[in-house]
């Protein structure tokens, strides 16, 4: 059956509309947006939002198969959230960090308690990348060493020593080379840096790098190793068997800090609390951002394990910032969290990569031979394009987009899916309680609007 484009919905008034086209002439006139030549952009406008679904300036209901940036876990407008803000806002609608307030209290102890091993200490930051930042200030406090290592392809967030530590394209043009960083291959199977043809050698070949890595660099020298659990913008490649108990197993050889960076697949993402939980592997810090509180309030923060914690417990940490644990931002996690258990979302995602995302995608790779893989856990799942599968060169340079998947995005939208898109890939990341129907319609858009890219394939 063949999806037909989307028409406006006749329950967005006209006066809603009208409202977001004076929205978006401001938006033009005063709005600098990231990553993005200012002039070349035109904005898509949301009008209103709920559940899975966003519309956009004119009307069109578009199926949010991105989550916005892997962080609406929830959908939008869960009524148990929004409630939760309100009650808040009419109590404690803001308050400094060095006092106690019962929301903060809270949802710490809903982080330490879903969190793995004996992380059960909780430093609250306003989102992803000022955790990063406060994660590898304890790491070297903690050891009284510099360095710290980390993945190429990884995104560790915007921020000045974040995004040293970051290792995509963007980081090129303001990188200064000078934040006691080391950068080494990660274990990729599609794409291995090690010429692996199994998961087994390239997990062998990938620790065996990093291992030399940290002897090179000089492991007195180094206070961490931090990874993406499995890395999101760099393309969802699941790590293999093995990967990150070894990387675990190095860190503790040679007295360095292991930080899990969970912002992206943490609190049900790939249909575990945490996505170290795959493996078993018990991290010394681990930070957290998104998906705490579906992105509803700015929300971050860092898990210490009792033995980084101990080294601030009569020393003081030097670091804090005014919204720590900002009420409104903890009211919204606490609702969130105890939402995700009352609803089982946690489960429900990793039925829906079992049982629906998966074998579609599956399907989908074997009818479009400009599929050149597909890959994930729960509902964090990958759709690399390629012009060529043997060769696989990709329908994108690394670190750019092109015309060809600029045409199929546009053909999502067209026919009702807002997609994730990121240089040759489509990311597959609904809600976690996204309906199963709802689900299933947004792959079939996808596998419908894949025929453009299959236009481009050359072998």
């Amino acid at each position: 059956m063949t999806i037909q484009p989307v028409s406006p919905d006749p329950s967005i008034s006209e006066d809603l509309l009208a409202a977001g086209r004076k929205a978006y002439d401001l938006d033009r006139e005063h709005v600098f947006h990231s990553w993005s030549a200012q002039r070349t952009i035109t904005p898509m406008t949301v009008v209103q939002t709920e559940g899975p679904y966003v519309w956009d300036g004119k009307g069109h209901r578009l199926i949010d198969f991105s989550c916005q940036l892997i962080n609406t876990n929830i959908g939008h407008s869960h009524p148990k959230v929004v409630a939760a803000i309100q009650e808040q806002a009419a109590g404690i609608a803001t308050i400094n960090p060095a006092h106690v307030n019962a929301a903060r209290s809270e949802a710490a102890r809903l982080v330490a308690d879903l969190a793995p091993g004996d992380l059960n200490h909780v430093f609250f930051t306003n989102a992803g990348a000022d955790a990063v930042e406060h994660a590898v200030r304890m790491a070297r406090v903690h050891t009284g060493r510099p360095k710290v290592l980390s993945a190429y392809r990884a995104y560790h967030g915007g921020t000045d020593l974040a995004f040293a530590l970051t290792a995509d394209p963007r980081r090129n043009p303001v990188d200064k080379a000078t934040a006691g960083v080391a950068h080494f291959m990660p274990a990729y199977p599609y794409r291995s840096y090690f010429h692996s043809t199994t998961e087994q050698e390239e997990s062998e070949r990938a620790l065996a790098h990093l291992e030399q890595t940290i002897l090179l660099e000089g492991p007195q020298s180094i206070a961490a190793v931090i990874l993406e659990s499995v890395p999101g913008t760099a393309g969802i490649y699941v790590p293999p068997a093995g990967y990150l108990q070894g990387v675990r197993e190095l860190t503790r050889k040679y007295g360095i800090l292991f930080i899990a960076d969970e912002v992206m697949v943490g609190f049900g993402r790939t249909g575990q609390w945490f996505a170290v939980n795959h493996w078993g592997v018990e991290p010394d810090l681990l930070t957290f951002a998104k998906g705490v509180n579906s992105g509803y309030v700015p929300l971050g923060g860092v898990a210490l394990s009792d033995a980084v914690y101990e080294t601030f417990a009569e020393t003081p940490y030097p670091g804090g910032l005014t919204y720590s644990g900002h009420p409104l931002a903890c009211a919204a996690a606490v609702a969130t969290l105890n939402a995700m258990q009352d609803e089982g979302m946690v489960a429900n995602a990793a039925r829906l990569g079992a049982e629906i995302i998966g074998p579609r995608l599956q399907e989908i790779f074997e009818a479009h031979p400009s599929v050149g893989d597909v890959r994930g856990l729960g509902a964090f799942w990958a759709v690399e394009l390629v012009k060529n599968r043997e060769t696989k060169e990709p329908m994108a340079a690394y670190g750019g987009s092109s015309p060809e998947m600029n045409e199929l995005v546009a053909e999502c939208k067209k026919l009702g899916l807002l997609p994730f898109q990121n240089m040759n890939r489509i990311h597959v990341a609904p809600p976690l309680n996204a309906p199963d129907e709802v689900v299933r319609h947004g792959l079939d858009i996808l596998d419908q609007a894949l025929a453009v890219t299959d236009r481009y394939v050359t072998g």
